[in-house]
């Protein structure tokens, strides 16, 4: 990447840094992860430079580059989850208690109900809920069928409404 490639990454960052972040976070549910996410992103978003197409928009490609990076992040974490063994149930028990005694705490019934979702609603519902995308951008985004995204959001609407009215 050139100093005019640089330069343009740069404003890149400071226009769509916060959004970013944003969206890290409600991904994740949590800062420490969300700061790795974001940083991951930009890290590939920098690496595909050269893959861009300045004539689509900037927003929607770093956004399927989050959530990309995300689903590896997930993998990830499943993995390794496959891979540890316990001894006992007892330290099981008290690495899950740790786990999850790490996140902060989130007061929003609302949010605590869509962080429950499985990955593929929770996922559609993060972009189209509240990062504001349409339900053809998220389609894009995420590779998926308009009518798999509508489904997915249907399918998360009926399940949080089960929850919320649950709870209360």
């Amino acid at each position: 990447m050139g100093n005019e490639g640089a330069a343009l990454f740069d404003a890149y960052i400071k226009q769509h840094g916060q959004r970013l972040f944003g969206l890290c976070n409600k991904l994740c549910g949590n800062r420490e992860d969300a700061e790795d996410l974001y940083q991951e992103t930009w890290i590939k978003a920098y690496k595909s430079w050269e893959k861009y197409d300045e004539s689509k928009e900037f927003a929607g490609w770093l956004t399927a580059i989050c959530v990309n990076a995300y689903r590896d992040l997930l993998r990830r974490q499943k993995w390794k989850a496959f891979i540890i063994r316990f001894t006992t149930n007892e330290e099981a028990d008290l690495a899950l208690a740790n786990l999850a005694a790490a996140e902060p705490p989130d007061h929003s019934d609302v949010r605590e109900a869509v962080n429950e979702l499985p990955d593929k609603l929770r996922i559609v519902t993060t972009l189209y809920y509240f990062n504001g995308l349409d339900t053809n951008k998220t389609a894009q985004i995420l590779k998926l069928p308009l009518g798999t995204v509508k489904y997915r959001l249907h399918q998360a609407r009926e399940v949080l409404k089960r929850r919320l009215k649950q709870d209360g």
